[in-house]
């Protein structure tokens, strides 16, 4: 792996299924690159997690591994506000308004606009970053495609870069109207996954965000369960998808 002077390799391990493990930094964007052994170029999957959260977050390095094993290289970073980053006490605010609203059951859209909006507009351009400099990487190669929670981050970088040729979005329930109406302009392909218990986003909103996806091919799969309950096989399910797309 090779960075530039403000790109910078800071650890790296070869895990137990033939996957090699890469922390990275760029600039002040942390980042973790997972990579499977192969000599040929392998397809990048952008791999995002819900706002906020670290990228070490189990279920996304879990994630993350096992689409690696499959053939894929799979990045993650800690983009603006997230993770570790530095927070403005805006942003802290915003946050914690959002979440005494849900937990009151009081009525969230403002509370969710003011956090969310702001928060994926500052994250597009990491993400962007990132992406720049890991197609830059020799075993990295084209197309690229976007799997994560953070419904909004995908249907905003999808717009924006060409480069996405599909696209898998979880949940989806609580989405800024911004990328609501974004997502009218997506034409990549899209595998949506719902949880149709989940308590954090409310079932009727993500019909209708699937419902707004501009794509032609589009995909919808429903589990019962909460937020945490998606069963393990869409995860072969969600790597058939992208072996369809990018391979």
């Amino acid at each position: 792996m090779h960075f530039t002077s403000e790109q910078h390799l800071t650890s790296e391990q070869h895990l137990e299924d033939g996957v090699l493990e890469r922390e990275f930094t760029l600039g002040e964007i942390p980042g973790t690159l997972w990579t499977p052994e192969s000599t040929a170029p392998a397809p990048l999957v952008l791999m995002a997690h819900n706002n906020g959260l670290p990228k070490a977050d189990p279920r996304l390095v879990a994630r993350a591994r096992y689409t690696a094993a499959r053939g894929y290289a799979v990045a993650t970073i800690d983009a603006a506000g997230c993770g570790d980053r530095p927070r403005s006490a805006v942003e802290e605010q915003a946050r914690a308004d959002f979440r005494q609203a849900m937990q009151a059951g009081e009525p969230v859209d403002e509370a969710f606009e003011s956090f969310i909006g702001p928060l994926v507009e500052k994250a597009v351009p990491d993400w962007q970053t990132t992406l720049d400099a890991l197609l830059s990487l020799p075993e990295i190669g084209g197309p690229v495609g976007y799997s994560g929670g953070w419904t909004a981050l995908g249907i905003r970088l999808a717009v924006v870069e060409p480069r996405i040729a599909a696209a898998g979005f979880f949940a989806g329930g609580y989405v800024p109207l911004a990328q609501r109406e974004e997502a009218r302009q997506l034409s990549l392909p899209l595998l949506f996954l719902l949880q149709w218990d989940d308590e954090g986003n409310p079932r009727q909103r993500a019909l209708e965000l699937f419902d707004a996806f501009g794509s032609k091919e589009k995909t919808l799969h429903a589990n019962l369960g909460g937020h945490t309950g998606t069963p393990w096989f869409e995860l072969e399910d969600g790597c058939r998808f992208l072996d369809r797309h990018l391979k």
